[in-house]
Order: C-alpha cells, then structure tokens, then sequence
C-alpha cells in the first residue's frame, strides 16, 4: 500500500509555462489513474504557496471544449502558478467525479435542456462528486502550511478546513461568458454557489 500524499514517481517536465517537477499520486493500490502535482522547479514550502486543484476535463483541457471554462481556467492558472512558483493538483476526477463515458451522457442530455446539475442527477449522480482529501495529503507531503488557493469554488477552500493547510488567501479566475458556456456558468453561480 502506498503512502498517501508521497509521489509513485516524480520526473522534470518543462512547460510552457515553465520549468516544474511532476509526481504521480494514488490513494490506494488499484487506482490506475494517478493524481498529478506539478511543482515550480523554484517552489519554497516557507512562504504561502499558490495553489491550483484542478479536477480533469479531458475535453476542456485537451481538446479546447467551449461548453465549460475549464480549460481556459487551467491555462490561467499555470501562468499564475509560473509567476509565483506555486503548485498544481491535478486530480483524475473527470466530469465532477462522474467519469468520461457519464459525462458524454450527460453532454447529451444537457442539448435537450437540461443543466449540467440535471444531467448528473439524471444518471443517477451527485451534482458534484469530486473529492479533494487526496490534494490536500499531497500539499501536507511537501511540507505546505499556508496557500493561496486559485479558485472559484467554496467546496475547495472548505475542504482545508480540518486540515493542517491553511487557506490565507484566495485568487479568482475569472472566465469571460461566451454563447457555449453562458448556461453552464450561470448554473454553477447560481447554483452551486462558485464565487463568480
């Protein structure tokens, strides 16, 4: 069993965002899709570290997707992340912990006028299932004490709340609204509370 938090195996990656080291992280032996850190090569633990968690979104992130501001969020964050040398979490949680082939479900229920809350519940799903202990054990392990957190949703600053980590600040990331993801954006303001 692996200990939780401590990297599988970490390797240099250069971005082009910048220089960073990535790590591999489970939370039990049969995961097959680790969790990611990617760590600024000039990361201090000493000094309030910038933060991004960010779950996947293989259509946002990869492929450009205007349904959803998560890959433009993603992109925004690595700079900040740069610029500060802070951190990345990349947690393998895709379409807020439903998986791929449910999130494609629930893409085509919403075009018959569902949101993206109504998809989920359809199939049987929590709005958002998505977890974050896993992050937090991962920051604990590289000696973290204090964060800015980059993000817009509350879930994430109240998950550090029985933890070791301190939120001190918070930095948004503001998505300009766009036809494609003017709903999608609405329902999580106006329904799951993200500080938009």
């Amino acid at each position: 069993m692996s200990d939780i938090g401590s990297p599988l195996v970490s390797s240099s990656l250069p971005t082009k965002w910048g220089e960073f080291n990535i790590s591999a992280h489970i939370n039990d032996d049969d995961e097959h899709n680790p969790h990611l850190a990617l760590v600024h090569k000039d990361f201090n633990a000493h000094v309030p570290t910038y933060v991004r968690i960010h779950s996947e979104c293989l259509t946002g992130d990869l492929f450009g997707s205007l349904r959803c501001d998560c890959g433009e969020q993603l992109d925004n964050a690595m700079q900040i992340i740069d610029d500060h040398h802070g951190i990345l979490i990349y947690l393998r949680q895709e379409g807020r912990g439903i998986g791929l082939v449910n999130k494609l479900k629930a893409y085509n229920l919403q075009d018959q006028g569902l949101s993206t809350i109504e998809a989920n519940t359809h199939l049987g799903f929590l709005p958002d299932a998505r977890k974050y202990d896993i992050a937090i054990r991962i920051l604990e392990h590289l000696g973290i004490k204090e964060v800015v957190l980059i993000t817009n949703n509350p879930d994430k600053i109240n998950a550090f709340k029985q933890s070791q980590v301190q939120v001190i600040d918070r930095m948004p990331i503001i998505i300009p609204e766009h036809k494609e993801n003017s709903n999608y954006l609405k329902v999580k303001k106006e329904k799951m509370g993200h500080l938009l």
